[in-house]
């Protein structure tokens, strides 16, 4: 049985996937997953295990079926959870579509969804409501196998908010191994 320690962060990549050198860098989903490593590097109590870090790099140009689709799935393999950045650039990609499937459907692993669009709780729920926000459901209809499968596992929604992205990282209902009961949560502003 793997070692599932790793957190494993999904974010969206223009496909076909640009023939320049900065390749995936040069998305700025990318960017939002290099601020967690950024979190790690200058404070390393950050509880951010980086399952990208865990087996051979790719490139951009890599075969789908024979090397980026079992690289995919061997890091969610060695995954705790899923940390999926969902943004206004966010697209339905082979890859996400993968990623979402494969790691929810397939391994059960709770999500926790960053929107790095949003810095306040505010932004992700109504205070006096207590319900998510109709401009995040939106963004769920960009990734319709995100937004049909988020009810399988615990899923936690959060702004881009390093304290709050902290915390659903160290809850224990957001990990595959002590996972609480599925559905839809976020914190409470």
């Amino acid at each position: 049985m793997a070692y599932r320690n790793g957190n494993y962060s999904a974010f969206y990549v223009d496909e076909p996937f640009s023939e320049t050198n900065l390749g995936a860098h040069a998305t700025r989903d990318f960017v939002y997953y290099n601020l967690l490593r950024a979190w790690k590097g200058s404070d390393s109590s950050f509880p951010f295990v980086d399952s990208h870090d865990k087996n051979y790099n790719v490139r951009d140009g890599s075969d789908w079926e024979r090397t980026l689709k079992p690289r995919i799935r061997e890091r969610l393999r060695n995954s705790k959870n899923v940390i999926l950045f969902l943004s206004s650039i966010t697209r339905n990609s082979r890859a996400l579509r993968e990623e979402v499937d494969y790691g929810i459907n397939t391994m059960g692993l709770p999500v926790i969804v960053v929107y790095p669009d949003f810095s306040k709780e505010s932004d992700i729920i109504g205070c006096e409501s207590k319900t998510i926000r109709k401009q995040i459901k939106d963004l769920w209809d960009t990734l319709p196998k995100f937004r049909d499968s988020k009810t399988h596992v615990p899923t936690i929604h959060v702004p881009n908010k390093q304290s709050l992205i902290r915390s659903a990282l160290q809850n224990d209902d957001f990990k595959v191994q002590t996972k609480g009961k599925s559905g839809d949560f976020f914190y409470p502003c």
